[in-house]
């Protein structure tokens, strides 16, 4: 009997040893999967906006007396980051533009005579790429600085689709007019660390196009139509899906 235990107990052991070495072996390796997946920076980023902006157009208003139309703006984009310092952004979205203020009887005869638009409203769609940078560089997504300020500028081409009348008279039947055109997008923003994968921006940006006939109406202001939006932005860091 005392052979027979002495023989039974160091089996008994040896099984629980056994069991709980596969345990850590299956375990361990999981533990440095996790801990190596954080090692591999997410270099890709989504990201939502959207936001008040504005059309600065022929017939837009009276800027300087902030008397000008108001209208909603709304950007996704998608960021694949090249450096610690540097990323490449492409940005799609829209934009509704209308005209606005209250110009004055001699610039209504003025647009009239030059058979010119007194209103405008429609949609702006756009699409563009632009380098950008930081201002506080880092090499992985879990090392980035809680805040971090970014900017750059590239090259778009926008569709403005808008309905344009040649009077204020509101019995006036609008007609349909459409424009395309290419841009410089210039960016900024003030980014917040929300999370190891997650960023909340601020983010102002200037749609700077290559025509002055957006709105129907040129000459008007010293410059061409241009587009301005103020957008809090949400950013996602991801990992691409691997190709099967």
């Amino acid at each position: 009997m005392q052979t027979l235990c002495w023989k039974t107990y160091p089996m008994k052991s040896l099984l629980v040893f056994l069991t709980f070495f596969c345990f850590l072996w299956k375990e361990n390796p999981i533990q440095a999967q996790n801990f190596y997946k954080e090692r591999i920076s997410r270099d890709n980023v989504f990201s939502i906006g959207v936001g008040p902006s504005f059309a600065y157009l022929d017939n837009g208003g009276q800027y300087r007396d902030f008397n000008f139309a108001i209208k909603p703006s709304v950007s996704f984009g998608l960021t694949k980051k090249l450096s610690p310092l540097a990323e490449l952004r492409t940005t799609a979205g829209a934009q509704w533009i209308s005209s606005g203020g209250n110009p004055s009887f001699v610039i209504r005869d003025r647009w009239y005579f030059d058979n010119a638009s007194f209103t405008a409203k429609g949609q702006a769609f756009y699409f563009d790429m632009m380098p950008s940078f930081y201002l506080i560089p880092f090499s992985n997504h879990m090392y980035r600085s809680k805040f971090n300020l970014y900017g750059g500028a590239g090259l778009g081409v926008m569709q403005i689709t808008t309905q344009q009348t040649k009077s204020f008279n509101p019995e006036e039947e609008p007609t349909k007019q459409s424009i395309t055109t290419g841009y410089v997008p210039v960016r900024a923003g003030l980014s917040y660390k929300l999370g190891p994968y997650s960023d909340i921006a601020g983010e102002g940006t200037m749609l700077w196009t290559f025509s002055d006939n957006l709105d129907g109406n040129v000459g008007n202001n010293r410059y061409g139509d241009h587009l301005f939006q103020a957008q809090i932005v949400f950013r996602r860091y991801f990992v691409p899906k691997p190709r099967e």
